[in-house]
């Protein structure tokens, strides 16, 4: 599982701060792609200028990131993590599978920015989400999400 332990590499630096480094991948989120901020219907009474130093983004941002890390830590070995988070955002939250598409690039740039992610890391990154969101599509077809 070289993938993820070129990303784990950078991980700590995501780790020494998770609330911080959570809000901003969600707020570059919803900056970049504004459909993404409907997800999150907690979110809603907070003005479009006062989401950025918002604690609950950061706080929901570093469970986003926490999860993130365990998946990495799982090194694929991820069903039991991933299967109750697939089932959530299919039944509860109903997640598209593009949205995490989109979160990943988020992702790969603000690793890229604020934890030195390199190349072979943004790619590495990237194959390990593909794995990941192709494993949450395998279970929203189980149970019949069409995400």
């Amino acid at each position: 599982m070289a993938d993820h332990d070129l990303v784990l590499k950078c991980w700590g630096a995501v780790e020494a701060d998770y609330a911080a480094n959570g809000g901003e991948v969600l707020n570059r989120l919803f900056k970049e792609y504004p459909d993404t901020l409907k997800l999150f219907p907690k979110f809603s009474g907070i003005s479009q200028g006062d989401l950025a130093g918002s604690p609950a983004v950061a706080a929901h941002g570093a469970t986003v990131l926490k999860k993130l890390g365990e998946l990495l830590k799982a090194k694929g070995d991820h069903a039991a993590l991933l299967k109750p988070l697939a089932n959530t955002h299919a039944n509860i939250h109903k997640v598209a599978l593009n949205n995490f598409r989109l979160i990943t690039e988020v992702l790969v740039k603000v690793m890229a920015e604020k934890a030195g992610l390199d190349a072979a890391g943004q790619g590495a990154l990237r194959r390990v989400m593909d794995a990941v969101i192709g494993d949450i599509d395998g279970y929203y077809k189980e149970i019949g999400f069409a995400g």
